[in-house]
């Protein structure tokens, strides 16, 4: 039976304001969120924890936010990120979009129903990602219990 994955959240934002009113919302749905001033810290702090689902800024100091996905994106494809981003531009959703990104959505952030719905699809795919790698698991004890009869 596959275990639920915690619906552990990192979002990177050099503001503060945004950080907190984040984290607010989110935990009052139910996430652990785990906050990230400084973007240039990001790919550690994902080693470091089993964070599957990232929220990130464009427009940050040290790395801009598609490079950093980009760079997430290459250390583990499976890492689900949404770009939250004050950057209101077709340019930056299309962006976003092709380097990888599962959502684009805009601050400030009116109503955070579309941002929930946004993590809630994230962490679908976390889930069918996990349960994939675990079926992979299970054929290949199978494959290996049946070769050495």
């Amino acid at each position: 039976m596959m275990k639920r994955q915690k619906r552990l959240v990192m979002h990177v934002d050099d503001d503060s304001a945004i950080r907190n009113l984040v984290r607010s919302a989110l935990e009052r749905a139910g996430y652990e969120v785990l906050s990230i001033a400084d973007p240039t810290t990001a790919n550690a702090t994902l080693l470091d924890t089993d964070c599957r689902v990232v929220l990130l800024d464009v427009d940050m100091p040290g790395i801009n936010g598609l490079d950093l996905l980009q760079q997430i994106k290459n250390q583990d494809g499976g890492v689900q990120v949404i770009m939250l981003t004050g950057l209101v531009s077709m340019s930056t959703m299309l962006q976003s979009m092709r380097c990888g990104a599962e959502a684009c959505l805009f601050k400030p952030i009116e109503d955070f129903e579309q941002l929930k719905q946004a993590l809630t699809e994230a962490f679908v795919k976390v889930d069918r990602w996990w349960s994939s790698l675990q079926e992979l698991s299970e054929r290949k004890n199978r494959e290996t219990a049946s070769l050495s009869r």
